[in-house]
């Protein structure tokens, strides 16, 4: 069984016990957190589509670490013959979370 949610703007395909980094939620760790925006829904091969969304259906994670960083991302700009040179980091916050129970 698998189905497709909507996690903060960003859709994701989550089983039962799945491990995934999503955009970071301010929650304490090992905190429940729902979330009901599920788009798609397979059980066995019974798939159910949402319009946009399915009623009742919801999918609750547990928050295993509410802060890690992402690899760092280096922005460079560069302006050839006028000395213009601009150097720039970013790491993204994320959450790592795991699918603790599926409701569809």
């Amino acid at each position: 069984m698998y189905v497709i949610v909507d996690i903060q703007g960003q859709q994701f395909k989550v089983t039962q016990d799945q491990k995934l980094f999503v955009h970071r939620i301010n929650a304490e760790q090992g905190s429940e957190v729902e979330f009901t925006n599920v788009l798609l829904a397979d059980k066995d091969g019974a798939i159910t589509v949402g319009a946009p969304t399915i009623e009742g259906a919801k999918v609750v994670l547990e928050i295993l670490s509410p802060l890690v960083k992402g690899d760092k991302v280096l922005v460079f700009k560069k302006k050839r013959r006028k000395g213009y040179r601009k150097l720039n980091g970013h790491r993204q916050q994320f959450s790592e979370v795991r699918v603790k129970q599926i409701i569809a």
